[in-house]
């Protein structure tokens, strides 16, 4: 996810019949692809109710805010004219809470990521249209236009750069996620993962630093197995019988979830965390949009009059994700090297 990702549980993905229950909710998202304003406020109403649906993974919001027609000046001529940000979010099928999941309504799409996307479509003066699909279709809807701009735990990356470009809103922290009985830890060292199972998601980021983890571990003849499923329940699933060791993914996601098992016969724990650009940068998560769409500076200067007004810490605040604040939205800052080794 990121990243999405890497996807994450819908609510609790602990048993094989929760499992079953979570993706039929996700699924359920198929329906209707997009969610209307309304259900969470807007511009016009001079609110965003952040974490309205959002089932005890945030806690209820209403965040004032409203056009800043200085910022909302900046949006390309076509956008500003539709009156709508089409807010894009790869959580099908299962969402990835706190960060994105069908809410407790069984229809709006909610979570931190697009509760941002509301609030920044209403600095814009636009109504935020957010649509829902896979992780590997997100960034086909940016390229066909069909969504304007992804807020979807997205790292930023220089292979990316290449095509999407950037304005940032929260640090990208990965984690390794365990059971808890597990006494395997990760200090930073790829060399500790030799001879482990692990799960990642396809087409993610965190799945591109592993993959050349393996290559490593590979070249000193040692083995890392990597294993791929179609949803978080899955993989929990996974975890909790044995048939891997760890999972390998956001790390607020892992947070969520080690909470909600917390004393349950499948509690979990994070064994470490690794910046999502690498050893040597802090990984970024950043808004995206289409290279040269005209949005990645309207977007930053929506997020950072955000910061400077406070709502960007009420939202941060409403999902646990504090720590993962930022001082500033930048524009297509440093991101995950070509090379990474």
């Amino acid at each position: 996810m990121s990243s999405h990702f890497t996807r994450r549980s819908l609510i609790r993905g602990t048993t094989a019949a929760t499992a079953v229950a979570l993706l039929a909710t996700g699924l359920a998202a198929c329906g209707g692809d997009s969610d209307a304003a309304t259900t969470t406020g807007s511009a016009r109403s001079g609110a965003v109710v952040v974490g309205q649906v959002s089932n005890g993974a945030a806690t209820r919001t209403t965040v004032k805010v409203s056009e800043v027609p200085s910022i909302s000046a900046e949006l390309p001529a076509a956008v500003r004219k539709s009156g709508t940000l089409k807010i894009g979010i790869g959580a099908l099928p299962a969402g990835f809470p706190p960060l994105a999941f069908v809410g407790s309504d069984q229809k709006t799409l909610t979570g931190s990521e697009p509760d941002l996307g509301r609030l920044v479509a209403a600095v814009l003066g636009l109504s935020p249209e957010v649509r829902n699909s896979t992780w590997e279709n997100l960034f086909v809807g940016i390229d066909s236009g069909k969504v304007d701009v992804a807020f979807s735990n997205v790292t930023d990356t220089e292979e990316r750069k290449k095509k999407y470009e950037f304005a940032s809103y929260r640090q990208d922290n990965l984690a390794f996620l365990v059971r808890k009985k597990s006494t395997w830890n990760f200090d930073g060292d790829y060399e500790t993962l030799a001879g482990k199972t692990v799960a990642v998601g396809s087409g993610t980021n965190q799945e591109k630093i592993l993959l050349e983890w393996k290559a490593k571990l590979a070249k000193e003849g040692k083995k890392l197995t990597v294993k791929y499923f179609q949803d978080s329940p899955s993989t929990y699933l996974a975890l909790n019988s044995g048939r891997i060791d760890a999972s390998f993914g956001p790390n607020p996601g892992f947070a969520y979830h080690n909470r909600q098992t917390a004393g349950t016969p499948n509690a979990t724990r994070t064994a470490g965390t690794y910046s999502g650009a690498g050893a040597s940068l802090q990984g970024l998560i950043a808004a995206t949009a289409k290279k040269d769409s005209g949005l990645a500076k309207p977007l930053a200067d929506a997020i950072n009059h955000l910061i400077e007004h406070g709502q960007y810490a009420q939202w941060l605040k409403a999902y646990d994700l504090s720590d993962e604040a930022v001082a500033k939205s930048e524009v297509n800052p440093p991101g995950l090297p070509l090379d990474n080794s």
